[in-house]
């Protein structure tokens, strides 16, 4: 069985999310997003490492309230970046040796399927590189700077990219070994593949594994999560206990 390394980079401001409050750290049944997300890969036979990347400005309050569960649950910890990409690269650093694939998702996309994580990650084994990603349904409008509509667009063959993204480990590497080639134009880790070269198999997943932007989206995500069979929380000590 390959083993897979999961960064989730969770060091962005979350400003559209209003209210002060950062959305990673909002309480969804209880309990911080970025920790129910989390939980989506412990107990998974197949995942060897999570590693969370959270903002410098975070890291101390973070390790204060949730490093106790964190460690126990063998939550690897690493300082982030101002974009994403950077929290990736310095994720990517502590990657265990373990690790034959990376599976990066995003810390605020909580309600991804067991069934779609199986699927994306079967299929990175296959091709290298595949990501969830959902088919465009709506009607499709360009929009001018004076909010008039200037064409309708067709929406054929055109997917919202989600996460996880999973990647063989050579080419992710591959991928992040220019920080040059890290612009801020970089929005997904697929980009990235696509410029270095690498085809990336799109695995068609629900909009149900939404990312949440905004207060509606994390009623939305509770809603998502209650309606799908009670789990146990995953146990304590997932992995090897944490060491920062």
């Amino acid at each position: 069985m390959p083993k897979y390394g999961v960064i989730i980079p969770s060091a962005g401001k979350g400003e559209r999310f209003g209210g002060g409050e950062k959305k990673t750290l909002a309480k969804l049944d209880g309990r911080p997003v970025f920790l129910r997300t989390i939980e989506l890969f412990l107990n998974r036979e197949d995942v060897c490492q999570v590693i969370l990347a959270v903002g410098m400005e975070d890291i101390a309050a973070i390790k204060s309230s949730y490093g106790a569960n964190l460690g126990f649950m063998g939550v690897k910890l690493v300082e982030g970046g101002t974009r994403r990409c950077d929290s990736v690269a310095a994720a990517l650093k502590q990657l265990s040796e373990q690790a034959a694939y990376v599976a990066v998702h995003d810390a605020v996309r909580p309600c991804a399927s067991h069934e779609e994580i199986n699927a994306v990650f079967a299929e990175a084994v296959k091709s290298g590189a595949a990501i969830l990603a959902t088919p465009i349904t709506g009607t499709i409008k360009r929009v001018g700077e004076s909010q008039v509509i200037e064409s309708t667009e067709s929406r054929e063959g055109l997917y919202e990219a989600q996460t996880p993204q999973v990647f063989r480990r050579d080419i992710i590497l591959s991928m992040y070994a220019d920080p040059s080639k890290l612009s801020d134009d970089v929005t997904d880790d697929a980009q990235l593949a696509e410029r270095a070269g690498h085809a990336v198999v799109v695995v068609a997943s629900s909009p149900l594994n939404l990312k949440i932007t905004t207060k509606a989206d994390l009623a939305l995500a509770g809603a998502i999560l209650k309606s799908r069979p009670a789990k146990a929380v995953p146990k304590l000590g997932a992995f090897e206990e944490a060491k920062w």
